[in-house]
């Protein structure tokens, strides 16, 4: 349950430009430049999920539950592995609005020059832009292909560092089971059995404080 949870933990929409229509009115023989609007970026809480007090753990349970998101949210772990898909992410936009720029003035000279252009100059002109396209194109695939490999790889190490606390916590407490709980999850829980603060505690290296 925990390794399908973080799923939806590291999860980021990495939505970059789009090649445009032309619009109406417009020749074939002047090829639309792609949109240049920012990218939507990752729709995110405007506070990550807070961590709530720990209370005593119910000597006679056999299961408890953690908080995948609130783990990946305030634990350093987490907060590391989000700061480096916001940075991949940052630094692919800027590329692509770098190219986006250069696309623009292309294709504002093609608009107002094209009526004294040569034949040749105008041809030209246009394959550049068309090159421009393809390569804008090229770019927002390869930048999507590179973020989904970071995301995986640090889903992964994430992986690699959680489960041996959520095993060590099962036996320390000869629990049956750990269920991962977010936004969706069982109306009701004794919070004793909320182990996510202890959880954190032992991905960040604090002393362990659970009983």
């Amino acid at each position: 349950m925990i390794p399908a949870a973080m799923a939806f933990v590291l999860a980021a929409a990495s939505a970059f430009a789009q090649t445009g229509q032309p619009p109406a009115g417009q020749t074939p023989a002047q090829p639309q430049p792609p949109a240049t609007q920012a990218p939507a970026k990752p729709a995110v809480p405007a506070q990550p999920p807070a961590l709530k007090p720990p209370a005593p753990f119910p000597q006679d349970s056999k299961f408890a539950f953690v908080d995948i998101n609130a783990v990946a949210a305030n634990s350093s772990a987490g907060k590391e592995a989000s700061n480096r898909l916001k940075a991949l992410q940052d630094k692919k936009l800027a590329e692509i609005n770098d190219k986006n720029k250069q696309l623009q003035a292309a294709q504002a000279k093609l608009n107002t020059g094209g009526a004294v252009l040569n034949d040749s100059a105008r041809a030209q002109l246009e394959k550049d832009v068309d090159r421009m396209q393809r390569d804008i194109q090229f770019t927002q695939q390869n930048a999507q292909a590179e973020y989904n490999e970071l995301q995986e790889d640090l889903r992964n190490e994430f992986q690699k560092k959680l489960m041996p606390i959520i095993d060590a916590l099962a036996t320390e407490k000869g629990l049956y089971a750990i269920f991962s709980v977010g936004d969706a999850g069982a109306m009701y829980v004794h919070p004793g059995l909320d182990l996510t603060a202890e959880v954190v505690k032992r991905l960040d290296g604090t002393p362990s404080t659970a009983k």
